[in-house]
C-alpha cells in the first residue's frame, strides 16, 4: 500500500467523521426543537393583552367581559381591537370606539356579534388603518363556546366588527381571523345569547357597550385551546 493511498484513507475516514458529528449535532438540535415546540404546545396560547367590554344586557345592570389576546398570533388584529377599545382618534379629528356601541346580532347556539362603530345596524365597519384591512392569518381556530374572532363582509374586509362564539365553529376555520378568548365574564356572554331576537338576530333590546378599554397584565400567561365553560 502506497503512502498517497494511506493519506486518501485517512482522509476518508476524518471525512465519515465530521459528518457523523455534523449528523449527531443535527439530531440534537432536532429533539430541542421538539422539545420546545411540546412545551408551548402544552402550555397553550400566550395571552399578551387584555380588553374589557362592561355591557348594559338587561337596561339596568352593567356586567363585565374581559378578553385575553394574542398579539403573538395575530398583532394587527389585536393592535386594531385594542386601539378601538381604547378609543383610536383619526387625523380628522373623528374618534373610532367600542364604547356606546352594540351588540347587534345574537344567534343562540352560534355566536353574539358586536362592533359596529358607524352605523350600528350590522352594515358598518371601520378599521384604525383606514377602511378595511386583509385577513392577517387564519393561524388559531374556532375552539369552541368564547373565542374571539373578526366579523368579515368576505376576505380581505376586516374592520372593527367581531364576534365571540357560543359554541364550536370549525366551518369557520379558515375564513375568519381568530385572535382572543374570554377569561371573565363568559356568563354575560351567555346572558346576551339568551336575549330575545327579531328580524335579522337583532336583540328586541339594545345590549349596550357601556364602556370598554384595556387592563393591565404583568407579563403573559398561557391559555388552553378549548372552549370556556
Amino acid at each position: 500500500q502506497s503512502t498517497w493511498d494511506i493519506f486518501r484513507i485517512n482522509n476518508l475516514t476524518l471525512y465519515f467523521k465530521y459528518i457523523l458529528i455534523i449528523m449527531n449535532l443535527l439530531i440534537a438540535v432536532s429533539l430541542v426543537v421538539l422539545v420546545y415546540v411540546n412545551a408551548v404546545y402544552s402550555a397553550g396560547l400566550m395571552v399578551t393583552d387584555k380588553v374589557y367590554f362592561d355591557v348594559n344586557v338587561d337596561g339596568k345592570s352593567v356586567e363585565r367581559i374581559v378578553i385575553g389576546l394574542f398579539a403573538n398570533d395575530a398583532p394587527k388584529t389585536v393592535k386594531n381591537f385594542k386601539s378601538l377599545a381604547d378609543g383610536f382618534k383619526l387625523e380628522s379629528g373623528k374618534t373610532l370606539m367600542y364604547r356606546n356601541s352594540k351588540f347587534h346580532r345574537v344567534i343562540k347556539g352560534f355566536m353574539i356579534q358586536g362592533g359596529d362603530i358607524t352605523t350600528g345596524d350590522g352594515y358598518g365597519s371601520e378599521s384604525i388603518y383606514g377602511g378595511k384591512f386583509k385577513d392577517e392569518n387564519f393561524a388559531l381556530n374556532h375552539y369552541g363556546a368564547g373565542w374571539l374572532s373578526m366579523a368579515n363582509a368576505g376576505p380581505d374586509t376586516n374592520g372593527s366588527q367581531f364576534f365571540i362564539t357560543t359554541v364550536a365553529t370549525p366551518w369557520l376555520n379558515g375564513k375568519h381571523t381568530v385572535f382572543g378568548k374570554v377569561l371573565e365574564g363568559m356568563d354575560v356572554v351567555r346572558k346576551i345569547e339568551n336575549q330575545p331576537t327579531g328580524d335579522k338576530d337583532k336583540p328586541k333590546r339594545d345590549i349596550l357597550i357601556k364602556e370598554a378599554g384595556t387592563l393591565p397584565i404583568d407579563k403573559p400567561f398561557a391559555v388552553k385551546s378549548e372552549g370556556v365553560a
